[in-house]
C-alpha cells in the first residue's frame, strides 16, 4: 500500500535532513519513538528500506537518496503553499456571490469602486434578478432586498436608509385630468405597472394614520425595469409610483407633479441578508462593512 500521510513524509524528510531520529523528532515536536514508527511505517509500505542505522549513525540507502532528491522539492512547495493561505488569513480574500435585485443597483452600484480599492483580493460575483431566490439552495453567500420581503431565519443587515413612495405623473398628463385626491381616484387614471419578476405588476400601497390599503392600478405598460417607469412618467403615459428619492430631481424642476403625498408613508430599506446558521466569512464581513456604511445617512 502506497503511503499518502504528509506527515509521514516530513517525517522522513527531517530525518534525512537531520541524519537523526533524535534530533528529527526534536525539530518535529514528538518523541523519538514516534519517529521510529512513522519510519518503519513508511518503509513496510514502500516494500524496501529507506534508513540504514547503526547505534552510532543513521544513514540513508540508495532507496533512501532518489526519495530525499524527490520529495524536498514536492514537500518544499507544499510547504510554501501552505504558507501563502496561511499569510492571507487575516485578509479578505475569495468570492462573494450576491443575489441583488435591480431595484438595489442604486444602493450597491456607488459602492462597488470601494470594496474593489479596499479589498482586491475579494472577487464580487453579482447576479442581479427580482425573482424570489433560494440563496441558501443556489449557493450565493447573501442576497439584498426591502427589508419586508427577509425571512425571520435570516440575518439583515441595513444598507440603505427607509424608502418613502412617491405617485408622480407629468404636467402634461394632467393637463386635461383632475388629480386624485384619494387613492381609489387612481382607478380613473392611466398607470404604469411594475412587475416584479414572476410575482405579477405590484399592487400600490398606501397608508394614512390606521389606514391602510392596495390598488391593482391599470394603465396602458406594464414593465420590469425602474427606467422604464421613470422614463414613461416623463413622457406623460401616466402616474407612476417611485421612490421619492428617484423623482425629486424631476419634481423640482416642473417635470413631475406629485400627489397622494399624505397617503405616502415610509417603509423599511434595502437590507444584506444571509443564513444565521452559515459562517460568516472575512470578505463577506468585508463587503458587509463597506455596505452598511452611511446607509442612514
Amino acid at each position: 500500500m502506497m503511503p499518502t500521510d504528509f506527515n509521514t513524509l516530513a517525517t522522513f524528510l527531517a530525518v534525512s535532513e537531520e541524519r537523526g531520529f533524535t534530533k528529527a523528532a526534536k525539530r518535529l515536536g514528538v518523541s523519538p519513538s514516534a519517529v521510529s514508527h512513522a519510519i518503519r511505517a513508511l518503509e513496510e509500505g514502500l516494500g524496501v528500506r529507506l534508513i540504514a542505522r547503526t547505534t552510532r549513525s543513521v544513514s540513508l540507502t540508495e532507496a533512501g537518496e532518489q526519495l530525499l532528491e524527490r520529495l524536498r522539492p514536492a514537500l518544499n512547495e507544499v510547504g510554501e503553499s501552505l504558507q501563502a493561505v496561511s499569510s492571507n488569513r487575516g485578509k479578505p480574500v475569495g468570492r462573494v456571490r450576491l443575489l441583488v435585485p435591480r431595484l438595489a443597483t442604486s444602493v450597491i452600484a456607488p459602492k462597488l469602486g470601494e470594496i474593489s480599492r479596499r479589498y482586491p483580493d475579494i472577487l464580487l460575483d453579482i447576479t442581479s434578478d427580482d425573482s424570489r431566490r433560494d440563496i441558501v439552495a443556489e449557493g450565493f453567500d447573501a442576497g439584498i432586498h426591502f427589508g419586508e420581503y427577509i425571512q425571520k431565519d435570516m440575518i439583515a443587515v441595513r444598507i440603505s436608509h427607509d424608502y418613502r413612495p412617491a405617485i408622480v405623473a407629468s404636467p402634461e398628463y394632467l393637463k386635461s385630468r383632475t388629480k386624485p385626491k384619494v387613492p381609489r381616484d387612481l382607478l380613473q387614471h392611466r398607470c404604469v405597472n411594475f412587475r416584479h419578476g414572476t410575482a405579477g405588476p405590484y399592487r400600490w400601497e398606501f397608508e394614512k394614520g390606521r389606514r391602510s390599503l392596495s390598488i391593482a392600478v391599470n394603465g396602458p405598460l406594464i414593465v420590469e425595469d425602474e427606467e422604464f417607469v421613470l422614463r414613461a412618467a416623463l413622457d406623460g403615459v401616466g402616474f407612476v409610483f417611485l421612490s421619492e428619492h428617484a423623482v425629486n430631481p424631476y419634481v423640482e424642476e416642473g417635470k413631475l407633479v406629485r400627489v397622494l403625498e399624505d397617503w405616502c408613508q415610509p417603509y423599511p430599506g434595502f437590507f444584506l441578508y444571509y443564513p444565521s446558521r452559515r459562517q460568516q466569512t472575512k470578505a463577506l464581513s468585508a463587503v458587509i462593512g463597506v455596505l452598511k456604511e452611511r446607509a442612514t445617512s
